[in-house]
């Protein structure tokens, strides 16, 4: 009786109404692929939106604008190959916390022959990026076209956090995550303000392995998959969410020497396709939250809702699914655990006209933001924005 209750349960979930609705806004500017909207913190409210082939635009004040300022446009590089149109391009941007007084802002994005991820500095004059002052912090190489993150962005310490995934196509076959001898499948910190690192960098002096004695100083935390989506809320958590394989999509508190398990782990639970055993001092972080692929399956990480708007998401982590277009509120208490997780929107889906293709999903969200006001923007993949309300 109560398996039956359970499975009764679960439909009425999968098929319960909408909390929520999404309002198409700037549907007459161009937005292909749209990846942030970011707010440099000079008082002047501009929206930057950046876009995954590599323009970063200047939203107009007025949602039903016509026009938006380019910013910066990289899509001349060729950032992307053939076989990366998914996951390749431009990935992430982060304005300095002094960017009032320096005008100074970070980029990371992916370039070709040799394959590489690059995290740059480069200077604003005005509503325009200044490309002679670009300077190279850091450059990955890349041997597959997926599982390289990109989301950049500076923490409450004043320092760059930059999620990297484990550049594997499949199952971690390149053993990455857990090695600390290289970048991959970790989160970094560094310290832009410094060049003692390199001279491009500094180390901060209490990452876990700022000695660099048997790993990399950049590394924060390790044991990452595929970071698609970091933000800080207001108390301090670095939340990130880290796309899974074959059954579990995970959210995490990132922490200062944190191991989130893959690939030992995905989830909440043992990786079922790894061979290997963990080390006998091993200690893996709990995600916060984990969904299965009944439910999902390509998460995508958001915010703390902290604006004025929908006073009902007030302290929630809003994020969603890219695959199948969901969209949920998540609640916890101060020490993580899991008070609520509603489910607010699920995207309507046009069937493909061949039985053997899937349909298709009209909200793909890559990115939750906030505008100037505080409210809540999701971003589409199919090239739409859209503000989320009642």
């Amino acid at each position: 009786m109560r398996s039956l209750l359970s499975l009764a349960l679960i439909a009425s979930a999968a098929f319960a109404a909408d909390t929520h609705k999404l309002t198409r806004v700037y549907e007459k500017i161009a937005t292909e692929r749209p990846i942030a909207v970011v707010i440099p913190d000079d008082g002047s409210g501009r929206e930057f939106l950046a876009l995954q082939r590599g323009k970063i635009l200047i939203l107009p004040k007025d949602e039903q604008g016509t026009e938006a300022k380019t910013f910066l446009d990289l899509s001349p590089r060729g950032m992307e190959a053939k076989d990366g149109l998914f996951e390749e391009g431009l990935n992430g941007l982060a304005f300095h916390p002094k960017f009032k007084d320096n005008g100074l802002f970070y980029l990371c994005y992916t370039l070709q022959k040799p394959k590489r991820l690059v995290i740059t500095e480069m200077k604003a004059d005005g509503d325009k990026a200044d490309e002679k002052t670009e300077r190279t912090l850091l450059e990955i190489p890349l041997v597959n076209w997926n599982h390289h993150g990109g989301n950049i962005l500076f923490g409450p310490d004043g320092f760059l956090y930059i999620g990297v995934g484990d550049n594997s196509k499949r199952n971690g076959e390149l053993k990455m995550s857990q090695l600390n001898a290289t970048l991959y499948g970790k989160i970094l910190r560094i310290d832009v303000n410094s060049r003692e690192y390199s001279n491009a960098y500094g180390i901060p002096a209490d990452n876990p392995y700022a000695s660099g004695v048997n790993a990399l100083p950049q590394i924060y935390a390790n044991g990452i998959r595929n970071p698609w989506g970091m933000s800080f809320d207001a108390k301090g958590h670095l939340w990130c969410a880290d796309v899974g394989q074959d059954i579990w999509e995970e959210i995490n508190w990132i922490t200062n020497g944190g191991n989130y398990g893959w690939q030992y782990r995905e989830g909440p639970a043992p990786f079922p396709l790894n061979t290997e055993t963990p080390p006998a001092d091993a200690k893996f972080v709990e995600p916060i939250h984990a969904y299965n692929h009944a439910d999902g399956l390509s998460i995508t990480g958001g915010i703390v809702h902290a604006g004025k708007s929908l006073p009902e998401l007030q302290g929630a982590y809003i994020y969603g699914d890219f695959v199948l277009g969901k969209i949920w509120a998540l609640k916890t208490d101060d020490a993580g655990k899991l008070k609520s997780n509603d489910l607010l929107y699920t995207s309507p889906q046009t069937p493909a006209s061949d039985p053997k293709k899937k349909p298709t999903v009209l909200v793909k969200p890559t990115a939750f933001c906030a505008n100037a006001s505080g409210e809540l923007l999701v971003l589409d993949w199919n090239g739409a924005i859209y503000r989320l309300g009642k």
